[in-house]
């Protein structure tokens, strides 16, 4: 029963981030991906059949990347960025609804407590795995702010193998679990974890 409560919340968490990737780029000017139908919270226009396995297999995993064209954002590089961030904060502010329905709803029923439950978990996860500074997560996007435009190559290049370091990134995390029982994303997301649900918990 608990695969069926991460399956549902896997189908909304992924469709609720990646839908206001879409609608962000859409009101910034971009029609790309609105066009594609990625407006949408049908999770079938969002899911991912590996990235969809991978979370069973590696506990990570993605969605269908949400296209963008540079060209139609009026700031590329600033708008870049908040299209990113539009993922991640979608899943912070799903964790929140929740948590408001947890604190001022008395009744809920088990099914639908067990699925909420694990979609506010996973929300929480999505939000902080995301902000990563490696790409193709979300907060790879930020290091763009920041960056001069005369490294623009650089940038582009550190894009382009972003995958590649995250690969590297997660087999070096897990050869150091093996080896020194030292788990960094595994730190990362626990504590991590913690203080986003006291904050989210102490806000409302």
């Amino acid at each position: 029963m608990d695969i069926l409560y991460l399956i549902i919340a896997l189908a909304i968490c992924i469709s609720v981030h990646e839908a206001a990737h879409a609608w962000t780029a859409y009101k910034l000017g971009d029609p790309t991906a609105k066009m594609a139908g990625r407006v949408s919270l049908n999770p079938m226009r969002h899911l991912d059949i590996l990235g969809t396995l991978m979370i069973f297999i590696a506990h990570f995993g993605w969605g269908k990347p949400v296209p963008f064209n540079y060209h139609n954002l009026k700031h590329p590089r600033r708008d870049a960025a908040l299209i990113a961030l539009a993922g991640p904060f979608s899943n912070f502010l799903t964790a929140i609804v929740i948590a408001f329905v947890f604190k001022y709803i008395q009744s809920i029923p088990l099914f639908l407590l067990e699925i909420l439950r694990a979609t506010f978990s996973l929300s929480i996860v999505l939000f902080l795995f995301n902000l990563l500074p490696i790409a193709p997560l979300d907060g790879s996007k930020l290091i763009g702010l920041v960056v001069p435009h005369s490294k623009e190559a650089w940038y582009q290049d550190f894009l382009s193998k972003g995958p590649f370091y995250l690969i590297l990134l997660i087999i070096f995390d897990r050869l150091l679990a093996e080896v020194a029982g030292i788990h960094l994303l595994g730190t990362f997301l626990q504590y991590g974890y913690e203080f986003v649900t006291f904050f989210i918990f102490f806000a409302t």
